[in-house]
């Protein structure tokens, strides 16, 4: 994080720390799974009804 230059907010930096802490305890795999789970929550599935996102015709 120590680059010439660079600024961080404590939130970026925060973030930053928390990936690469979840990355060296070898838990990413895990995460990223997760990560993609609420995503698809967050943009898609709360916009339906019952959560059920309908098929393309």
């Amino acid at each position: 994080m120590d680059i010439t230059g660079a600024r961080w907010s404590v939130d970026g930096a925060e973030a930053v720390l928390k990936l690469r802490a979840v990355r060296s305890n070898g838990d990413f795999d895990e995460y990223w799974s997760f990560h993609l789970d609420r995503e698809r929550q967050r943009v898609h599935e709360s916009r339906y009804a019952d959560g059920i996102i309908p098929l393309a015709a």
